[in-house]
């Protein structure tokens, strides 16, 4: 069996928690962080399911050695956060890789059963896809490669 994914970089970990100020607070006494406070784009589009998505988040990431962590914390709205918030409660909701071309290889995996749960287009390039690959919970965010 081939690897597809060799060439995939792990750039991101989002865990979904629901006070953000808590989570950094208890962090920070652990030594990790500063958590910087990464407000969206508003004029973002955004389609959760494949109906247009309007939600809010209070999002902070900070850096891991090579490897970023964002605590997302869903204000407003139906989102994959939101939904895996009252599912599941707090944790890792998805990993983040990027890849060489985004539209390639979402196609790929979506040809192969793999439900796209979020597509979001920014306004000044780019964009993202969650995608869930339909086993083990396991979302993954595919951005592409700068």
């Amino acid at each position: 069996m081939e690897n597809r994914t060799e060439n995939w970089l792990l750039t991101q970990v989002g865990v979904v928690v629901k006070d953000v100020e808590k989570v950094v607070e208890r962090l920070g006494e652990l030594g990790i962080g500063p958590f910087e406070k990464r407000p969206l784009p508003p004029e973002r589009e955004e389609y959760f399911r494949e109906k247009r998505m309007y939600a809010e988040f209070d999002i902070r990431m900070t850096r891991m050695g090579n490897v970023q962590l964002e605590l997302i914390q869903p204000l407003e709205g139906d989102s994959p956060h939101k939904e895996f918030l009252e599912m599941k409660g707090e944790g890792i909701q998805h990993v983040m890789y990027q890849v060489d071309n985004l539209e390639e290889t979402v196609k790929e995996l979506t040809g192969k059963g793999v439900e796209v749960l979020l597509r979001a287009k920014f306004p000044r390039g780019g964009g993202v896809a969650y995608v869930d690959l339909g086993v083990s919970n396991i979302v993954i965010e595919l951005s592409q490669k700068r």
